[in-house]
């Protein structure tokens, strides 16, 4: 199962194109304040748009990780701009989504500044090298 968030109408067309042979669901603003399971649990009952939220979500459950790959490889084909993705956990699981999105974006950012930290150091390195 896949998991779209703020996504407009015509990215979700071409995500559910895209990965034809997946489930994929829109998350409705309404489930915010839902625990993940409930919404993994009444995923086919969900209805409305998941254009809600300004940062893009991708949440994947129940995958092995030739589909995790192949999810990622095809999204990041369809240049849709800065996705979060990311997996359900047993932990994850029992999270409400709002809360589940806010540690997503904590994540993201941490991982970006790591990058560009390592970016930095790198660019350094090889100055000094030319020296």
């Amino acid at each position: 199962m896949i998991f779209l968030i703020g996504f407009d109408e015509n990215e979700v067309k071409k995500i559910q194109e895209t990965l034809s042979e997946f489930k994929v669901y829109e998350v409705p603003q309404y489930c915010r304040d839902w625990v993940m399971q409930s919404i993994v649990e009444k995923a086919e009952e969900l209805e409305g748009s998941c254009n809600w939220h300004l940062k893009k979500f991708i949440l994947m459950h129940d995958l092995e990780n030739p589909q995790i790959k192949e999810v990622l490889a095809k999204i990041k084909s369809l240049n849709l701009g800065k996705i979060i993705f990311a997996t359900t956990t047993p932990t994850s699981l029992t999270w409400k989504l709002e809360d589940l999105l806010e540690e997503l974006i904590r994540e993201d950012e941490y991982f970006q500044e790591l990058k560009r930290t390592k970016a930095k150091q790198n660019k350094l390195y090889l100055d000094i090298e030319k020296g």
